[in-house]
């Protein structure tokens, strides 16, 4: 399990294809920076000490902002590692 810190949100981005038995489906119709936020760290350290803990809570569904964050692949799950502040707006 990946404990993300600080503010730092750990998303899974939702998938752009799928796959029916050996043939993979690609959509065509762009789904934008949308993911799923799977964890979430403790919060952002102000100067003074002090912990403002995150504003958004796992399994949110958001967008965020291009070329924000790592990457990181394990297996057919594809997740990114990004700064709160890099969140533009949460799906509801």
């Amino acid at each position: 399990m990946i404990k993300p810190l600080n503010d730092y949100l750990l998303l899974e981005k939702l998938p752009n294809e799928k796959k029916v038995g050996s043939l993979v489906l690609t959509s065509e119709k762009k789904t934008g920076n949308v993911a799923t936020v799977i964890a979430v760290g403790p919060g952002k350290v102000l100067e003074s000490g002090k912990l403002v803990p995150p504003s958004l809570k796992e399994f949110q569904r958001v967008i965020y902002r291009d070329y924000a964050g790592t990457e990181y692949e394990d297996g057919d799950h594809k997740y990114l590692l990004i700064k709160e502040e890099d969140i533009l707006a949460v799906i509801e």
